[in-house]
C-alpha cells in the first residue's frame, strides 16, 4: 500500500470553504479503482491547516492518481487557495488499509 499524508495550510479566506473547494477532487479520487481511502481532517494546532490522509493499493495506482485529469485540475484550483507549499510524506506501508489498534479498545461499562 502507498500511504500519503499531506499538510495543506490554506489562506484564511478559503478555510471555511476548503472542503467544498476540494469536493469534486475528493469524490473523483475515492472512485478510483486503486484508492483505498482519501480523508480530510483539520489540524487542532495550526489554524487553517488541513491534513489529507490517502492510501493507494499500489505504486501504479498512485501514479494513475497523479496523472488523472481530476488531480491536475485540483492542483490548479488549490494553488489559488493555499498559503504555503504543502508538506508531504509518501511511503510504502505493509498491508492494504487500516488495522485495529492492539493497545486500545473500548472499555466495557
Amino acid at each position: 500500500m502507498i500511504l500519503v499524508v499531506v499538510k495543506m495550510t490554506v489562506r484564511p479566506e478559503h478555510s471555511k470553504d476548503w472542503l467544498t473547494l476540494v469536493d469534486e477532487f475528493t469524490t473523483a479520487t475515492r472512485e478510483e479503482p486503486g484508492n483505498l481511502f482519501f480523508e480530510w481532517s483539520t489540524s487542532v494546532d495550526t489554524p487553517h491547516q488541513f491534513v489529507l490522509v490517502e492510501g493507494f493499493a499500489s505504486r501504479e495506482a498512485g501514479q494513475t492518481h497523479v496523472e488523472s485529469a481530476h488531480f491536475k485540475k485540483a492542483m490548479e484550483t488549490m494553488a489559488d487557495a493555499i498559503a504555503t507549499t504543502p508538506e508531504i510524506i509518501s511511503t510504502e506501508a505493509p498491508g492494504d488499509g487500516w488495522s485495529a489498534m492492539a493497545e486500545l479498545s473500548p472499555r466495557r461499562p
